[in-house]
């Protein structure tokens, strides 16, 4: 059985700083390109960051020089490192594996607020 399980979320002050991470079972996400999507309430899912399997990034315009995306293959796990955190970055936040069509995680939340 696959498993994607996301940890990390929580609650931040504006500014602050969250570390996301997802470990996957089941599958070796070292095959897979890797993202992270996210949504906030009454909005669609958009994408935030991806990361191929050569470890190549592509980041949201929104996110680009805050977020990190990185992948540990030994670890089977991928991270988000969010710095300067917005209230506009309150969503739960969702990794994935083999793109949109592919496996994902159940979502943590995010909480921007003062």
């Amino acid at each position: 059985q696959v498993q994607l399980v996301e940890s990390g979320g929580g609650l931040v002050q504006p500014g602050g700083s969250l570390r996301l991470s997802c470990t996957a079972s089941g599958i070796r996400l070292s095959i897979y390109g890797l993202g992270w999507y996210r949504q906030a309430p009454g909005k669609q899912r958009e994408v935030v960051a991806l990361i191929t399997t050569s470890g190549n990034t592509n980041y949201a315009d929104s996110v680009k020089g805050r977020f990190t995306i990185s992948r540990d293959n030994a670890k089977n796990t991928v991270y988000l490192q969010m710095n300067s955190l917005k209230p506009g970055d309150t969503a739960v936040y969702y990794c994935t594996a083999g793109g949109p069509g592919g496996y994902w995680g159940q979502g943590t939340q995010v909480t921007v607020s003062s």
